[in-house]
């Protein structure tokens, strides 16, 4: 109870625009939690099918691995199933390289949802901070026009102190979310580059599946040759 006092009293000498830093931060709370909880979530079942189609795609079975994928909802699986769809079907690189990105610009967009209102909270509470000392201070000039000279000093430092109070609090609330926007972006940027190298990796097996595929033809194709150069 001791505490609770003096944050009751900080909080009614800010003035009103208390009240909308504090909406400010009731949001951006929420959308931190609802973005922390979905990348977790996102990044346990990347690893979770990463390390069940790693092993397939390292042997070029790719019915395997198309099996495995279909069957899953993780960000990763949804990537290499738009490739190992093409796989079966056309024989050229490029168009496999191609679904991959298609499937990248599908779901890069829904890891980085919602994420950027976070800056966007900071800044309003920032500003929402300043305006309301501005106003605090307006309001202070104005009650000591009219009061004894000899009051004018005290009660012109007791309203600054009260004022400065909203700009206290919008800074509190800015540099928390500041922080938590970063470290979400930053796991964003992690899952992303995930899903890029495993498409990468997928490229790299569907090449040396193709290579070897090439290899055994020639070897059927000139096999005098074949036993020629042994």
């Amino acid at each position: 109870m001791d505490i609770f006092y003096p944050i009751v009293k900080f909080f009614t000498a800010g003035g009103v625009f208390m009240l909308p830093i504090l909406l400010a931060a009731a949001v951006a709370t929420a959308i931190a939690i609802e973005r922390y909880v979905t990348l977790a979530k996102m990044g346990a079942r990347n690893r979770r099918t990463w390390s069940l189609v790693e092993p397939v795609l390292a042997t070029g079975d790719f019915d395997k691995a198309r099996e495995l994928t279909s069957k899953d909802e993780s960000p990763i699986a949804r990537v290499l199933s738009m490739g190992l769809a093409l796989q079966g079907a056309v024989r050229r690189r490029d168009d496999v390289e191609k679904s991959l990105q298609e499937g990248m610009m599908e779901i890069v967009p829904q890891l980085e949802k919602r994420t950027h209102y976070l800056a966007t909270a900071a800044n309003v509470a920032t500003l929402l901070g300043l305006l309301g000392t501005v106003s605090g201070l307006i309001h202070s000039f104005a009650a000591v026009a009219t009061v004894n000279p000899a009051e004018k000093a005290n009660l012109l430092s007791a309203s600054i102190s009260e004022a400065m109070n909203c700009t206290a609090f919008g800074l509190m609330t800015a540099v928390p979310i500041l922080v938590v926007h970063a470290y979400l972006t930053s796991k964003t940027t992690g899952l992303s580059d995930g899903l890029e190298a495993a498409a990468v990796r997928f490229l790299n097996a569907l090449a040396a599946r193709q290579a070897a595929r090439a290899q055994s033809r020639l070897e059927l194709v000139h096999p005098e040759q074949q036993a020629k150069s042994a």
